[in-house]
């Protein structure tokens, strides 16, 4: 029997949500390892729940993670958001933002994976992000549509008088704030999320950055806070310089003629931050699942990092010029994540993996995003399928990348719950690109294979169309595999 993908994108079980993921490297007996710690999305019907569970992997293969638990559950029954961990000397100190973050406590613990201990409230407020420098001195940086930062006490939790620095940057317009403080911009526009980090001796910060004002090629037409973003600084709390995008939740931009962008999957908020692992850097985020921000994924992708001659950083998907950067934009949302050389083609591939979800009946200014979605699902199986559900007409689901190796597959199978009868085309590397199968199925089928009409080998993205002369609702899509 064909094994599935495991640590693709999302790279936890497909049953596990765990957005605002911040990364770090601890080394713990013996190993150096990945943790991610993020909030915990168990209330189903809003955002986030009441404990915090760890999830790490090798440092060696980003693709095999393991689950450790529970390290902390509130202390007052309320909702925890985003935490953050980090370490000082032989301890570990866990951020917990409780009364859905407008509460942080610190705690402890003598492992990486708790459980932690003893928890103290803190100076600090939403979203807490924490760095401990090289010397030792620890800065906390915080806040929701306008940003805070300062060093911290001995003790982890006060704030070092006269280090408290309001406003480092300029934050973004919403619909909620009542008047405008005199620190708006739409260059920065800091939301939330904040993440700070050492790059090449820079302090960077990294945040979930909010448009209020259109970018038309990255097809933002709208308020849009699906961006992480950052800025840097030779200072730890000021002096932040532009920096860019560095990753976007909204899937694929498909570039249209007149060079505007159409997002190509349902975009929601953001958070997550970066980190170096053996010498590559990776950026850690979430997406969405269902049909709002209430069962969210963690994802990772490869990114670039450099630094010019000038000490401006670049994070993101660089472009150099005579072996300098000069450029970058967001990196691609993937399939793939840590699966560099693409996902294997042979085994089963769970429709949930679908990082491209459009509809062409739909596509208007901006968008063209599927009504059809990936449905979370929560059954604690390692064969367990995300599929997508709600297809009608029109609809494209999109898999970058998958791998075929040296040899052509002769065939492709579907699982497929058929309502209508309809026709997939089974298209490679766009999702107008060239038809490389076709399936056909009637209303009530579930599983169909066709051979393949034209040879693929190496590394492709894969869109499976799906149309039919019904109105509705014509299937949902479980997993595929080739052969």
């Amino acid at each position: 029997m064909k094994e599935y993908i495991k640590g693709a994108n999302p790279y936890m079980p497909l049953w596990e949500h765990v957005p605002d993921g911040e990364p770090r490297v601890f080394e713990y007996g013996g190993e150096k390892r990945v943790y991610v710690y993020g909030s915990h999305d168990t209330m189903r019907t809003e955002y986030c729940g009441k404990d915090y569970v760890v999830w790490s992997a090798s440092v060696d293969d980003l693709t095999d993670w393991s689950y450790h638990g529970t390290c902390y559950e509130t202390s007052d029954g309320s909702v925890l958001y985003a935490p953050d961990v980090v370490q000082k000397g032989d301890m570990f100190y866990l951020y917990s933002a409780e009364q859905k973050g407008s509460c942080v406590y610190v705690s402890e613990s003598e492992s990486p994976t708790g459980p932690f201990i003893n928890p103290r409230k803190t100076d600090l407020g939403f979203d807490p992000g924490i760095l401990v420098d090289d010397d030792g001195r620890v800065y906390a940086y915080w806040g929701f549509c306008a940003c805070y930062c300062c060093e911290l006490n001995e003790d982890m939790a006060t704030i070092r008088e006269g280090t408290l620095h309001t406003h480092p940057m300029e934050h973004t317009i919403a619909l909620w704030l009542k008047e405008d403080d005199g620190h708006t911009g739409a260059e920065d526009a800091f939301f939330e999320a904040s993440s700070p980090r050492k790059v090449f001796g820079k302090y960077v910060y990294i945040y979930s950055k909010r448009y209020f004002t259109p970018v038309p090629e990255l097809g933002v037409y709208t308020e849009n806070n699906g961006f992480l973003s950052y800025k840097y600084s030779d200072s730890p709390l000021e002096g932040f310089q532009p920096g860019g995008d560095i990753s976007f939740n909204g899937g694929e931009i498909l570039k249209n003629p007149d060079g505007t962008g159409t997002m190509s999957y349902r975009w929601g908020n953001n958070h997550g931050s970066i980190m170096e692992i053996n010498g590559k850097w990776y950026v850690f985020y979430h997406r969405q699942t269902g049909t709002d921000e209430y069962s969210r994924q963690a994802m990772l992708e490869p990114v670039d990092v450099a630094m010019d001659q000038n000490g401006k950083i670049y994070i993101g998907d660089i472009t150099y010029a005579d072996g300098e950067p000069v450029s970058s934009k967001p990196v691609e949302m993937t399939s793939q994540g840590a699966h560099i050389n693409g996902l294997d083609a042979y085994r089963l591939i769970s429709a949930g993996y679908a990082c491209h979800l459009t509809d062409r009946r739909q596509q208007k200014e901006g968008s063209a995003a599927a009504k059809a979605y990936i449905r979370p699902v929560y059954e604690q199986e390692d064969t367990v399928s995300a599929p997508i559900v709600e297809i009608t007409d029109g609809v494209t689901a999109g898999y970058r990348y998958l791998q075929f190796g040296a040899n052509a597959p002769k065939t492709v199978t579907a699982f497929i719950l058929a309502k209508a009868d309809l026709t997939v085309n089974v298209r490679m590397d766009d999702y107008r690109g060239k038809i490389c199968a076709v399936l056909h199925m009637k209303a009530g089928e579930s599983q169909t294979t066709a051979e393949m009409i034209t040879g693929v080998i190496g590394k492709h993205a894969v869109y499976f169309e799906f149309l039919s002369e019904s109105e509705g609702v014509i299937a949902e899509f479980d997993r595929f595999t080739f052969d």
